[in-house]
């Protein structure tokens, strides 16, 4: 029988192997042991040049926003009990989306490198304000989610208006490319500023494990068992948008993966939802990582959004999956 700790072990050593591997990837053909050497030692090279200002940002965002969505995904689909849950089921990712659709729209992105990432993370948190104002501090998860749902219509509607209206074709080509999601054309400022966020996420999720493990046995049990049920969610429900807000800032909307990792690695942890935060982590930035090495390996000219190849591999997955487990949901 397998261990649970299994997948996570393997996941673990998988995922340092796909960051080599796609740092070698490219349309450049580079030594990253060269580019490392070079920088050990303060040598200007092309290679150093572009492992520091392509390849590393690329590569670090790809594992980082692997991780936080499948990790909010996770966690929601254990504090909701439903592993049809997602990042986008609060509103948070078409609320960041839409607030960098209007910083793309009126030109404020060529402020400053940092004005889109903050606009995209500030709409995820103002989100989240909205649903405490209106939901409460004690209200139940059936609130909140018809609250994300409105939240989801009402930017969706925002979101397409402004794509109908958009000033010029360079606007609307530039909202649609960033809307499909991709981690190209990123630097290490980006990453800088959106860790920070994604770590306080990270944290408090995993903080939240073994809430998630009493909480597979009822709501009422769990808070027999001490725990502080309605702090906990609000927790669960902060850290998902803090995870979700920065990475859609600095990547865009990249679909599926907050959805399909779980559900794909429920089964290989005997459905324990506090471990599988851990092994969703991890399975998030190894799925994310190779995704991208087929966008570059298959592109020519004009690469691929990163979101269109999750979106065309996960959605059929995921189908397929309903499709056989479909005697659960009745």
């Amino acid at each position: 029988m397998r261990r649970p700790g299994t997948p996570v072990l393997v996941l673990l050593l998988l995922l340092p192997v796909l960051l080599l591997l796609h740092s070698h990837t490219g349309s450049a053909h580079i030594s990253v042991l060269t580019a490392l050497q070079d920088l050990f030692h303060g040598r200007s090279s092309i290679a150093s040049l572009i492992f520091v200002e392509v390849r590393l940002p690329r590569s670090l965002l790809a594992m980082s926003v692997g991780i936080s969505l499948a990790l909010s995904g996770a966690a929601l689909q254990g504090l909701l009990r439903n592993p049809l849950a997602s990042p986008g089921l609060l509103g948070v990712s078409q609320s960041a989306a839409l607030m960098a659709v209007i910083t793309l729209y009126y030109g404020f992105s060529n402020l400053a490198w940092f004005v889109l990432p903050m606009a995209a993370l500030g709409g995820a948190l103002l989100s989240v304000i909205v649903i405490f104002i209106l939901a409460g501090r004690y209200s139940s998860i059936l609130s909140v989610i018809l609250l994300g749902i409105a939240i989801n219509a009402m930017t969706g509607a925002f979101t397409s208006l402004a794509l109908t209206f958009a000033p010029n074709p360079y606007a609307l080509q530039e909202i649609y490319y960033w809307m499909l999601g991709s981690v190209a054309n990123r630097s290490l400022n980006e990453f800088y500023f959106a860790l920070p966020f994604m770590l306080l996420g990270w944290g408090l999720l995993l903080h939240s494990r073994r809430f998630l493990d009493a909480m597979t046995l009822g709501e009422d049990t769990a808070q027999s068992l001490g725990f502080d049920t309605a702090r906990q969610k609000w927790l669960i429900i902060v850290g998902v948008a803090c995870c979700t807000g920065a990475a859609v800032a600095v990547s865009g909307n990249i679909a599926f993966v907050g959805l399909v990792v779980p559900h794909l690695l429920r089964p290989l942890v005997q459905h324990e939802p506090g471990r599988l935060l851990w092994a969703s982590a991890l399975g998030g930035a190894v799925l994310l990582l190779l995704a991208d090495i087929t966008v570059q390996g298959i592109s020519s000219g004009q690469e691929l959004p990163l979101g269109v190849v999750t979106a065309a591999l996960g959605g059929p997955f995921f189908l397929f999956l309903v499709y056989r487990n479909r005697h659960i949901y009745q």
